[in-house]
């Protein structure tokens, strides 16, 4: 792959690699879609949220927001600190991209990283063309709207006693997720039980009885990362 390949061979040869993460999305997107409309949002609004966002968490911890009814403020602040690792992300993939893409083009595919798209593409030889990158994240994009429109419509046709309790299934995908790196990693395991620790805290102890739901996330996420990379800070590869 790279910048001698024709554009429509880019194009396929994208959508191909990212094929595989739009097939992995749809679970997880149908859970948002059972989510979002268990809540009160309708069908058509739940989709419309994910082929704006594709944010997974950050997308997960807004939309509960809304449903709780909080403001704008809490939420923006919430999806900012969840998601600014997108950020992070897109820079690091700017020093791969061919020069010769304009901003719109970069600005256009952007909306496509995720964790996933970014592994994909930071591993590729040579320079990403701006046809790789769209047939990179088209797939990921139609696969979590296809699960949530899946899950959406799935919920409203259903019965209401059903459709709640299907919303078990969000704590069984949230289990799924950090389950896996706990078990490898001790520090993930430990920063993962702060954070828990932080956000029971602030939930529970009265003094704190203030604190919103959305401003307990971010204060479990920001104190669980500090304390993480306090702990246990990266160490610089050493020089021969």
């Amino acid at each position: 792959m790279g910048k001698y390949l024709p554009n429509k061979k880019d194009f396929a040869y994208g959508f191909k690699k990212g094929f595989p993460i739009a097939l992995g999305y749809i679970p997880v997107s149908f859970t948002f879609g059972l989510m979002a409309v268990n809540g009160g949002i309708s069908p058509l609004m739940a989709v419309f949220i994910s082929l704006t966002n594709l944010t997974s968490a950050g997308q997960f911890a807004g939309t509960n927001l809304i449903i709780e009814g909080a403001g704008f403020f809490e939420i923006t602040l919430t999806t900012f600190i969840i998601n600014i690792r997108y950020m992070l992300m897109s820079l690091s993939l700017s020093q791969k991209v061919n020069p010769d893409i304009s901003l719109i083009q970069r600005l256009i595919f952007g909306f496509g990283i995720t964790d996933e798209t970014f592994s994909i593409a930071s591993m590729e030889e040579g320079k990403l063309s701006y046809p790789y990158m769209l047939g990179l994240i088209l797939g990921p994009i139609m696969g979590w709207s296809l699960g949530t429109a899946l899950g959406a419509f799935t919920c409203s046709a259903l019965p209401q006693s059903i459709g709640s309790a299907m919303g078990i299934a969000l704590y069984a995908m949230f289990i799924a997720i950090i389950v896996p790196p706990a078990k490898k990693s001790k520090p993930v395991f430990i920063i993962i039980a702060i954070s828990i620790a932080i956000n029971l805290m602030l939930k529970y102890i009265p003094v704190f009885g203030f604190i919103s739901s959305g401003f307990r996330i971010i204060a479990a996420t920001i104190l669980g990362a500090g304390i993480g990379a306090a702990l246990w800070p990266l160490e610089e590869e050493k020089k021969e």
